[in-house]
């Protein structure tokens, strides 16, 4: 009766019911049965009509996880329904489509009742086992880490082998990108019996295999250089080798020649570098950069090197063949067979369309003759079809002036031979006008802070110039994520306008210093400052504005104080108005400061007396008051800033220039000084530039007292009235160096090189020049925390604080008994970005410095300096402004017989870069 009623079953479902054989056989299917209960219902599957029964009742079996009315959807079997028996397909569909959420291991339906038309029907599965833990082995601990993240296992959820293969691929590509290609995995199953019976736990046993670099990258069908194309794959690189006894692997679809000696004299030019490289690359090769493979980088490189042959006239180069296959050793070769093709250059270019400037204005900017190597990447750059923030492109040309809508589309007209004719198509469309200006993201600066810093006025015809200068401009102000100022130009062509919508994201750029301690004897010390960048103090009176700070108008508040003990206290006080009168960038900047410093021996005992701090000191206090003013010529990225400043100095037995003044040790010293200084900054902005450069011309002079009266400079107290004249000139560059490096556009070398130079002067020959407003050279100027004669600090990494003294050019001294009237400095620094998110901008940076000072005019000699080299790190924090240092090598501090060590410092950096 059972095989009677299963060749029914089969002859009814034959897609779902299968026999035992069947089911041992594969395993990507259940062995589905539907069985009866007693005579009438298997009468169902014996009758020779076709007949339909009424679903009365509909339930499922076997189910933890899943929510059975969810399970009756699925099947689409409910109470209700009507099914035809024999010959429907409901149950055949049910059972696909449940076996379709690959969550069951097994799905059967059963009959279980039969009254009269109706019938109840039963759904039993087998839901798959869910994982409980999964575990790598064979790999490090941090390497495991990363593999949580990438192969998508969760635990709980049902194990399906597309699961066990996701995360097999996922660990294989996750190895074969730190260049184990040859990595295996096995995938162990095991019941866990510890949570409950249909739960596993998966190990996966990784075997890495050794690291598979790349041997030598072979080109075939190529006149242009391998040594060039080689650089085109930006991350593809060969391994560094050594030997005496290279071997020369076979190619596939490239026949490797081996480059003679005899060849390397015969040629032309043979001492060249690249030709010398050439002869020894299979015996040195040195490479700093990864010898991996990388399949998709890979695949970009190889569109780099078609570019590369573009842009030498080649526009039909295309790779005919290219294989990646291992070597006898294990390492990996690549052999590329290229198709060159005609070298092309441009013939005639013609202009039509324009209308605003004429074929030669066009021609000229264009920058490309009849008879240049063809070069469809420099075209399209010219064109302005990649935008360049730099300008000085046909569509900047018109985008400056207003058409925003103007357009180019370059034709060819004429290919012969090796030539290529051009028609220059030109759509200049209406002038736009700007409209509506929307700023957006801005949570805490007020708007007005933000539109006043940008170029793009509504009712002003369209600039791109103004665009990329307006986004300079938001840069600078520090309040926001230079990486996310967003503009976006939105053009209304039914009416001719443009609007535009500027988008900003905050970031901290208050500063907070603090430290304390105590010292026993020294007592109480410490170190107190706040910062705030973008404060309001119009909105100091309104507790509405407290969150935490009134905050948002622009303004800068700084407060400091500083103590050692008696020794040392300093307090000071500063605010900057950037706009005052809010209508033009009139920045007003007013600060007071008092400091005192005392010593702290006994000079009749030597013993340590702090009591000794109160009658033996240095007190200063001062004010300062400047206005700096944004001017319009020669351009509007010179400022003119000028102010007043005057210190007040108390002696109390204590001696500032014992040299030359013995006995000066007790007095009032004033200086009031007038300062003004022109300034022309470009720097794309403040925390790392990229392009751009500053200039500094300054002048600080005091009136000549001793040429009014006479008897001031006697020689009681002769800097009653301080008298003297200082210039300076800074000079920076930034220039950035190649094309941005991986997948942050923004990450490349930046060259950074500057020049200083300072003299401090005086009215009358006839007297000596005070000891304030000098310059310190040397070290990087935490030095000069408790001196407070006014002179500059002016670093000079890989050396101590040092004098000219000794009648040496370049000693070894570790402490200056008196500063410098003169000084030169000039540096060199490669910089390299390591983090640009607003939170810690750090940079790392390699330098070469050349420094020196004198006393006088007569002592000038500016190619006498002190050089160093050295390397550095910048950490740019958003509560504690920078943190920073560098190790330095003098080279002018080597003595015979001393060890490098001796000739390095450590320098360090907080708070602020010193010159």
């Amino acid at each position: 009766m059972q095989k009677v009623y299963k060749i029914l079953v089969l002859a009814l479902v034959t897609s779902l019911v299968s026999s035992s054989a069947w089911s041992q056989q594969t395993t990507s299917e259940p062995d589905t049965v539907i069985t009866s209960i007693d005579a009438d219902l298997l009468n169902i599957f014996n009758q020779k009509t076709p007949k339909k029964y009424k679903v009365a009742a509909v339930k499922v079996t076997g189910n933890r996880f899943f929510d059975e009315n969810l399970l009756i959807s699925i099947a689409n079997i409910n109470v209700g329904d009507e099914l035809t028996i024999p010959g429907g397909d409901n149950f055949s569909k049910a059972i696909t489509k449940l076996w379709g959420q690959n969550y069951f291991s097994d799905v059967e339906i059963y009959i279980t009742k039969l009254q009269g038309k109706d019938i109840e029907i039963e759904i039993a599965v087998t839901e798959r086992a869910r994982l409980s833990t999964y575990h790598f082995t064979g790999v490090k601990k941090g390497e495991a880490e990363d593999l949580q993240g990438k192969t998508g296992l969760v635990p709980n959820r049902v194990v399906t082998e597309n699961m066990k293969i996701s995360a097999v691929e996922a660990i294989k590509k996750f190895y074969a990108e730190k260049g184990f290609r040859d990595s295996r995995v096995t995938v162990i199953e095991k019941l866990d019996t510890t949570r409950d019976n249909n739960t596993i736990s998966l190990n996966f046993i990784v075997e890495k295999g050794s690291k598979v670099k790349i041997n030598n990258i072979n080109f075939g069908g190529n006149t242009v250089d391998a040594g060039k194309l080689k650089k085109q794959l930006k991350d593809t690189k060969e391994k560094s080798r050594f030997t005496l006894h290279p071997t020369f692997d076979k190619g596939q679809i490239v026949p490797v020649k081996r480059y003679t000696f005899n060849e390397y004299l015969k040629e032309y030019g043979y001492l060249i570098p690249a030709k010398t490289k050439k002869i020894l690359d299979p015996y040195v090769r040195l490479k700093l950069s990864s010898a991996k493979f990388d399949e998709k980088k890979y695949e970009q490189d190889k569109e780099n090197l078609l570019e590369y042959y573009n842009s030498m006239g080649y526009r039909d180069a295309m790779i005919e063949q290219d294989t990646v296959y291992h070597t006898e050793k294990g390492d990996l070769n690549i052999d590329i067979k290229m198709n060159e093709g005609n070298k092309y250059y441009f013939g005639n270019i013609t202009w039509r369309g324009n209308t605003k400037y004429s074929d030669s204005q066009l021609t000229l900017i264009l920058g490309i003759r009849k008879g240049d190597i063809y070069n469809l990447e420099l075209l399209n750059k010219k064109l302005g079809k990649s935008a360049s923030p730099d300008g000085g492109d046909i569509s900047g040309l018109y985008q400056d002036d207003g058409y925003l809508f103007f357009r180019t589309d370059p034709v060819e007209t004429a290919v012969y031979r090796d030539t290529i004719d051009y028609e220059i198509r030109i759509i200049e469309g209406p002038q736009a006008t700007i409209k509506n200006i929307r700023i957006s993201g801005n949570d805490r600066t007020k708007e007005h802070v933000i539109r006043r810093e940008i170029r793009t006025i509504p009712g002003d015809k369209f600039s791109r110039q103004m665009l990329v200068r307006s986004q300079r401009e938001i840069a600078q102000l520090n309040y926001f994520n230079q990486e996310k100022i967003g503009i976006t130009p939105v053009p209304n062509p039914d009416d001719g306008t443009v609007d535009i919508n500027y988008s900003v994201e905050e970031k901290s750029s208050d500063q907070l210093e603090l430290s304390a301690g105590w010292g026993g004897a020294i007592g109480l010390t410490g170190t107190l400052g706040v910062t705030f960048n973008n404060f309001s103090i119009r909105n100091i009176w309104k507790k509405s504005a407290w969150d935490p700070l009134p905050m948002g108008d622009g303004q800068k508040l700084s407060v400091r104080v500083q103590s050692n003990g008696k020794a040392f206290r300093s307090y000071n006080f500063s605010f900057t108005e950037p706009w005052l009168g809010g209508k033009k960038r009139n920045a007003l900047t007013f600060s007071i400061f008092n400091t005192k410093y005392g010593q702290t021996y006994d000079p009749t005992t030597g013993a340590y007396d702090p009591d000794v701090a109160n009658t033996r000191y240095i007190s200063t206090t001062g004010a300062t008051l400047s206005l700096a003013k944004q001017l319009k010529w020669p351009d509007d990225y010179f400022s003119l800033s000028m102010g007043i400043n005057y210190t007040r100095y108390k002696l109390s037995n204590y001696a500032i220039d014992p040299t030359n003044l013995p006995g000066f040790d007790n007095g009032i010293v004033n200086n009031l000084n007038f300062r003004v200084a022109l300034q022309r900054s470009s720097v794309d902005q403040p925390l790392f530039p990229r392009s751009g450069s500053t200039f500094l011309l300054s002048l600080q002079v005091t009136p000549p007292y001793s040429l009014i009266d006479k008897n001031i400079g006697s020689k009681e107290n002769p800097y009653n009235w301080i008298e003297y004249h200082k210039w300076r000139f800074n000079g920076e560059w930034y220039v950035p160096l190649g094309k941005p490096h991986g997948e942050d556009r923004n990450k490349q070398f930046v060259l950074k090189t500057s020049a200083k130079f300072g003299f401090l002067g005086r009215f009358n020959p006839d007297l000596q020049i005070s000891p304030f407003e000098r310059f310190q050279v040397g070290d990087a100027g935490l030095s000069n925390q408790f001196a407070l004669l006014g002179y500059d600090i002016i670093a000079h990494r890989g050396y101590p604080v040092y004098d000219n003294s000794n009648p040496k050019v370049n000693p070894d001294k570790q402490n200056a008994s008196q500063y410098f009237t003169i000084f030169n400095k000039y540096s060199m620094e490669l910089r390299y970005p390591l983090s640009l998110n607003p939170s810690s901008t750090i940079f790392a940076l390699g330098f070469f410095e050349a420094a020196n000072g004198w006393y006088s005019m007569k002592d000038y000699n500016p190619f006498q300096l002190r050089r160093s080299v050295g390397l550095g790190m910048r950490f740019f924090l958003p509560m504690f402004g920078l943190l920073g240092f560098d190790y330095g090598i003098g080279l002018d501090r080597f003595t015979p017989g001393s060890a490098l060590k001796d000739a390095a410092r450590f320098t360090f950096m907080l708070g602020f870069e010193p010159e």
